[in-house]
């Protein structure tokens, strides 16, 4: 045959091919109105189990797992199409709209000075914020209900994931609902009259010694671990100590009146953190645009690709994934994912359901208005 032949018969193959979708998928929404009349879940992974095995089987050698991979693919559709029929036929979900303008009790990790205080008021303009010393016990205030709100550093645009943040999401109940970012510019401060080749140790947080680093290895400092840049200028405040600094804001340095040695320290200028506000029950307010879930998956070929697949066929544009480790003594592993989208959106619900029945363990952990 001529290449034209060929590619001819391709064609009617991909007619044919395209018409017995087409019918399937009518098939399909049969099912699913069989389903929600006798109260039936979509996903059935026992009957999807025994199709896929089926096609493997039977197919021609070679093809068996690319067999597979199509018909997976293709119930992943039929899944989503079964979801968006029972949704639609659903109430529109409701939700608390936040309540962050009455808000009195507000709590942050750091003290006066800390980039997580600039972050907590531009959410809450002339409120009293209230300090704690880690973020584990801003995260166990919020789920008591001792703070209405939380304010958290999450994510830096040098050095990446606040990981002691992330690592603590899935041990508390909590429910994002508001995100902005603070423009992180960090100085070297130090006690007045302090100079600048005197200094040999520096204290700060690690995420903002990471942030400096070039900074610190080309003059040779010794940097030390600290809870917050705040705290770390509070330390050098009162240490009576001239050959060591603090790496922090300006204003951070001012209130604790400390002598700048150097500005705009950081490895890349400029240099942002992203801050979650987190409150104990779900709020979703209209303009909210930005969910997160925790996820984790089943350790077999194709699982993740699976999941990801899901955000294609739903047409939803995924901003952020990452993994971080149990830490069960295991190797296994938790996904962090956000994707753009509002939860009173019944798409959006859909998406949801058929999501979290192809999880192994799934957690929604809010859907954040991004503040600008």
């Amino acid at each position: 045959m001529e290449l034209q032949e060929i590619r001819n018969e391709i064609d009617r193959l991909d007619k044919q091919i395209q018409s017995l979708f087409e019918e399937r998928m009518l098939l399909c929404q049969d099912v699913a109105r069989y389903k929600k009349a006798h109260n039936m879940p979509v996903f059935q992974a026992g009957r999807e189990q025994q199709i896929l095995d089926r096609v493997e089987q039977n197919a021609k050698e070679g093809l068996g797992l690319a067999s597979r991979t199509m018909f997976a693919n293709m119930m992943s559709i039929s899944s989503q199409l079964q979801q968006k029929m029972l949704v639609a036929a659903e109430d529109a979900p409701n939700f608390k709209t936040p309540r962050m303008k009455e808000a009195v009790r507000v709590g942050c990790q750091g003290t006066v000075g800390a980039n997580s205080e600039t972050a907590a008021q531009a959410f809450f303009p002339e409120r009293h914020i209230q300090f704690y010393p880690t973020f584990e016990q801003v995260f166990e205030a919020v789920e008591s209900g001792e703070l209405e709100y939380g304010v958290l550093p999450i994510y830096n645009s040098t050095s990446g994931t606040v990981t002691q943040t992330v690592d603590l999401m899935g041990k508390y109940s909590f429910f994002i609902t508001a995100m902005n970012q603070v423009e992180v510019m960090h100085c070297l401060a130090a006690l007045p009259d302090a100079k600048m080749e005197n200094i040999t140790e520096v204290y700060s947080h690690p995420q903002a010694l990471s942030q400096c680093s070039d900074f610190l290895d080309a003059r040779s400092l010794h940097s030390h671990d600290y809870s917050n840049t705040a705290t770390a200028a509070k330390m050098v405040a009162e240490s009576g100590d001239k050959t060591i600094a603090a790496i922090c804001s300006e204003d951070c340095a001012k209130h604790n009146r400390l002598q700048i040695l150097a500005s705009r320290i950081s490895n890349v200028v400029p240099n942002f953190t992203q801050f979650i506000c987190i409150t104990k029950d779900m709020q979703v307010a209209e303009n909210a645009s930005v969910i997160s879930v925790m996820l984790s998956i089943s350790n077999e070929p194709g699982s993740l690709s699976r999941i990801l697949n899901k955000f294609f066929l739903y047409g939803l544009d995924m901003t952020k994934i990452e993994s971080r480790p149990i830490r069960d003594g295991s190797f296994d592993v938790v996904f962090h994912i956000d994707f753009k989208g509002n939860l009173r959106d019944r798409s959006i619900a859909a998406f949801l359901n058929d999501l979290c029945k192809s999880c192994r363990d799934f957690k929604l952990l809010g859907n954040a208005v991004v503040m600008v």
